[in-house]
């Protein structure tokens, strides 16, 4: 069963929009400079730091790849099996990325990761485990992200999201893109809230906030709002199919 459509569940992307930019705060700013949500960014450090590039972990990179890959596939085949059960998918989705960045948190503080990687220290194993933990849960999210197919609101990426809001402008108005004030709010939020996230993670760190406390926020929203996904009346969240 598919989580139904409409301003409920378009919050719940926008919120998760805004996590992802506090997570890749973290990944660039402490783990790396690695992406794990935007594997396109990471794909580019990858081929960057395989030349040897100053600054950039190609096993870092590569670790995040491989986490990704392996959110992704597992998250894939829970959510299938979920779905050709008849079964609500997208809460325990949430539950399972809360559940992932709350260990990538928990390592995070454990470790003693509490200084920006690569400019005060090396990036070594510690930082591994946290950037896989991370890509696992960004690989389950987009998979999620996939299938809930929320119009103009990608929630790990804005590249689409801001240049259909470029197109969607009254001066251009292409209506192979499609145009109108309600899809263009949804394109502006989406990249608002990527910023905004982003902005909030690194203003965080900065201010001495450790990796593992800025990961914690995602996290306990990603499992509080799988948890009401989960707790709520089914004929009131989800549609067949």
């Amino acid at each position: 069963m598919k989580p139904r459509a409409g301003g409920v569940l378009t919050a719940v992307m926008l919120v998760l929009t805004v996590t992802t930019g506090m997570i890749e705060a973290v990944s660039f700013l402490a783990l790396g400079p690695v992406f794990t949500g935007m594997q396109t960014g990471n794909i580019l450090l990858l081929s960057f730091a395989l030349t040897g590039a100053a600054g950039l972990s190609p096993a870092a990179a590569g670790v995040s790849c491989g986490g990704f890959v392996i959110g992704a596939v597992l998250g894939s085949r829970l959510e299938t099996g979920m779905d050709v059960r008849g079964r609500r998918w997208f809460g325990p989705a949430l539950l399972g990325e809360g559940l992932l960045l709350g260990c990538a948190a928990l390592v995070a503080w454990r470790a003693g990761i509490d200084r920006p990687a690569g400019l005060d220290g090396p990036v070594d194993g510690r930082h591994f485990a946290v950037v896989a933990l991370l890509a696992a849960a960004m690989g389950l999210r987009n998979v999620t992200t996939l299938r809930v197919r929320v119009p103009d609101v990608p929630t790990t990426l804005s590249t689409r999201a801001l240049a259909a809001f470029l197109g969607g402008l009254p001066q251009i108005a292409d209506n192979r893109i499609g145009a109108g004030a309600r899809p263009e709010v949804r394109r502006l939020a989406s990249v608002g809230a990527m910023f905004a996230g982003g902005l909030l993670g690194a203003w965080l760190l900065h201010e001495g906030a450790l990796p593992a406390a800025v990961l914690v926020v995602p996290g306990v929203l990603a499992l509080a709002l799988g948890a009401s996904y989960c707790a709520a009346p089914a004929r009131r969240t989800s549609d067949p199919g």
